[in-house]
């Protein structure tokens, strides 16, 4: 029977929709490939997700002290109990601090540095165990999760600055010290140093969080190591001028050191840190950080075999 040419359109369009629809279906799908390069930043992939490391840089940057009683105002409180701490036992009862400078200020000042960096190694070395539930489920580049504790300390940085910054206008405008503090032309270089410090801070922690992916003893010793870390920091304990002379070489191995020393520096006017020493800490960050992706991006292909 000869059917009408309406209905063969009709028919027509029928059996070529499944057709369509399997090639608009092959059309979306992606497909994830391991890449053997010693070196990977997924460059376009960290843009293509910036949605999700805006919403992880607030959801760290919220939950970190959500159901607090004070909430935000530990951002402040932290990094002043620890200055407040070191004026009392470094600057009143040793004695370490620079004398013709407000000790608060002195310390404050040094904390500034390592606040920050000892804030972003915390947040990225556990990266794997924090999230093994979440990596085992989804796909998305594992790089945003350290990078979105960089970002969302960098929102606790310039809380602590804004409070650096009130103790810096009441002491060299209404105190006997305000001659003494000469901050120079050296602040102008501060996006560099704070970038330096995110950059040390996530070499180091991707180190340790692929290190504690394979022995869970890291994870154990990591915040005793940064401690120890923290008061191998000379010059955050003292004045530079005070350094034992057996101590010195400890200022050319630690890459904190000089950023400490720049702060002091930059916005109070003391003893500025060695050329060199600035160079090999530039130096050491670039190659922490080198090597750190590379031991990140080689771990997150054998992470979910080991949990």
């Amino acid at each position: 029977m000869k059917l009408p040419a309406k209905e063969l359109k009709t028919m027509s369009s029928t059996t070529q929709q499944p057709n369509n629809l399997a090639t608009h279906n092959a059309d979306n799908v992606r497909i994830i490939e391991s890449t053997s390069s010693w070196f990977h930043v997924p460059w376009r992939e960290l843009l293509h997700y910036r949605d999700l490391l805006f919403l992880l840089v607030r959801r760290d940057f919220v939950s970190r002290y959500k159901q607090t009683i004070l909430g935000p105002a530990w951002f402040i409180i932290q990094p002043l109990l620890h200055t407040i701490i070191f004026t009392v036992v470094m600057g009143q009862i040793a004695g370490l601090s620079e004398e013709k400078m407000p000790k608060i200020l002195f310390y404050y000042s040094g904390m500034l540095a390592w606040q920050y960096f000892g804030d972003c190694l915390k947040g990225t070395s556990t990266t794997f165990l924090s999230n093994a539930q979440l990596f085992g489920k989804v796909y998305f580049p594992r790089l945003i999760m350290p990078m979105s504790v960089i970002i969302s300390n960098l929102f606790a940085y310039v809380l602590h600055m804004a409070t650096f910054i009130a103790f810096f206008i009441y002491y060299k405008w209404f105190s006997w010290a305000g001659d003494n503090i000469q901050p120079n032309w050296s602040i102008m270089f501060l996006p560099l140093i704070i970038l330096q410090t995110a950059a040390l801070g996530l070499g180091v922690g991707l180190w340790m969080s692929a290190l504690t992916a394979k022995y869970r003893d890291f994870h154990h010793l990591s915040g005793f190591m940064i401690e120890c870390w923290k008061y191998a920091t000379v010059p955050l304990l003292m004045s530079l001028s005070k350094v034992p002379e057996n101590m010195q070489w400890l200022l050319a191995v630690n890459p904190v050191s000089p950023l400490v020393l720049w702060y002091r520096h930059a916005f109070l006017g003391l003893e500025a840190p060695s050329s060199i020493h600035m160079a090999v800490s530039a130096i050491v960050t670039l190659l922490i950080l080198f090597s750190g992706i590379i031991i990140f991006t080689r771990t997150e292909k054998t992470f979910i075999d080991m949990v």
